[in-house]
């Protein structure tokens, strides 16, 4: 039986790490269910998108990934290495010579609305309501060419208890481009963590992943590479997890991803398809 609960404890401890822990029953004590995390993953993709058709994509980088719960504060994020040697022979926009970014960061903060109300407003599978955010950056200068990204998102958000996959979390937000100072259209995001197998020796396989999908945009037809008014990925993730390490492998869908309409343009670029990603990590 013991056993059991220290296994059973693992996958609790995993599952708050990915998608963070509901705030504390009584709601009176802000730091009751604290938590950090950070881990760094080891990651080869294949056939990212978008992709050059010409070139393909293959590609190897380090991700440095963090999270936890401090009081009102709910916090995922990631920063991404690409191409850590620096090869010219690397294929896709990862190679040096392109003059792509080197770096890519996500952050999502979310402020619990439950916390900060003092209230419970959980009810049905809904766990807890949140104020959410979300910004993707490329570290690249605008220069009024559409080079960098400079994404932002805003919204609302809900830790949901979905069947089999148990908490989810889920946003809605609109989307504000920094590069063009203006508002264009929506985003709905969800993330989970399944751990469906236990072995003797406390490590588990998880079923993870997440979607983000983009919608009620506008179409641009005159860019260099046209958008579209809808377009999205969804990630699906085989992970086995000890205290300390974790392997996996993952396969992600694209539809228009980016709002890039696939195969359109000068560039020709797929943004629609499927990519491959093994990843190793070690966790802090």
């Amino acid at each position: 039986m013991m056993k059991n609960v220290k296994t059973l404890a693992l996958a609790a401890t995993a599952v708050a790490a990915i998608s963070g822990n509901a705030f504390a029953a009584d709601r009176t004590d802000l730091h009751g269910t604290d938590y950090k995390w950070m881990q760094f993953n080891a990651m080869y993709s294949i056939g990212e998108k978008p992709e050059n058709p010409a070139s393909g994509d293959q590609h190897n980088y380090l991700e440095m990934e963090f999270g936890g719960r401090s009081g009102v504060f709910d916090l995922y994020g990631y920063v991404d290495v690409f191409n850590l040697a620096n090869e010219t022979s690397s294929n896709g926009d990862k190679n040096p010579g392109t003059g792509k970014s080197k770096l890519f960061m996500k952050f999502a903060p979310r402020v619990s609305i439950d916390a900060v109300t003092g209230k419970d407003l959980s009810f049905g599978p809904i766990q807890e309501v949140y104020f959410s955010t979300l910004f993707n950056w490329d570290g690249l200068i605008n220069d009024n060419d559409g080079s960098g990204v400079n994404s932002t998102f805003w919204g609302v958000g809900a830790d949901v208890n979905v069947p089999w996959l148990g908490k989810t979390g889920m946003n809605l937000y609109g989307f504000y481009d920094m590069n063009a100072k203006e508002w264009n259209g929506y985003q709905f995001s969800a993330n989970w963590f399944k751990p469906f197998h236990f072995f003797d020796n406390k490590s588990f396989l998880s079923f993870q992943g997440y979607v983000d999908y983009q919608f009620g945009a506008d179409e641009d037809t005159t860019a260099f590479v046209p958008k579209t008014t809808n377009g999205g990925n969804v990630f699906f993730g085989l992970y086995w997890h000890s205290d300390r390490y974790a392997v996996g492998y993952g396969l992600k869908g694209y539809k228009d991803v980016y709002l890039l309409e696939d195969g359109a343009g000068a560039l020709a670029l797929e943004s629609t398809g499927w990519a491959h990603y093994l990843s190793a990590t070690y966790k802090f």
